[in-house]
């Protein structure tokens, strides 16, 4: 039996690959389809956490987040499953 999780996203569609270099958010829901992101989580990445985008490598991957204080780098792939929104904004 084959088991298919269907996970709806924000309706603003903004997700941590969206943000512009500054801009911080918290994540408010987590793709947790693939296993690349269920380890991401465990370092950190989950509802509740605030995160700000420090920086784009060239040509605009990886991306370098502010996360707890420490940097941690994602391929956009990655972060496409982690859906935000603007902090302070109560959604």
């Amino acid at each position: 039996m084959r088991i298919i999780i269907i996970l709806i996203m924000d309706a603003n569609g903004k997700t941590l690959e969206t943000l512009k270099c500054g801009q911080r958010s918290v994540i408010r829901a987590v793709d947790p389809s693939c296993p690349q992101v269920q380890r991401l989580m465990t370092l950190g990445l989950v509802e509740g956490a605030e995160i700000e985008l420090a920086s784009a490598a060239i040509g605009g991957d990886p991306l370098e987040f502010r996360l707890f204080g420490r940097g941690i780098s994602l391929r956009r792939e990655q972060a496409r499953h982690f859906s935000v929104a603007p902090v302070g904004s109560g959604d």
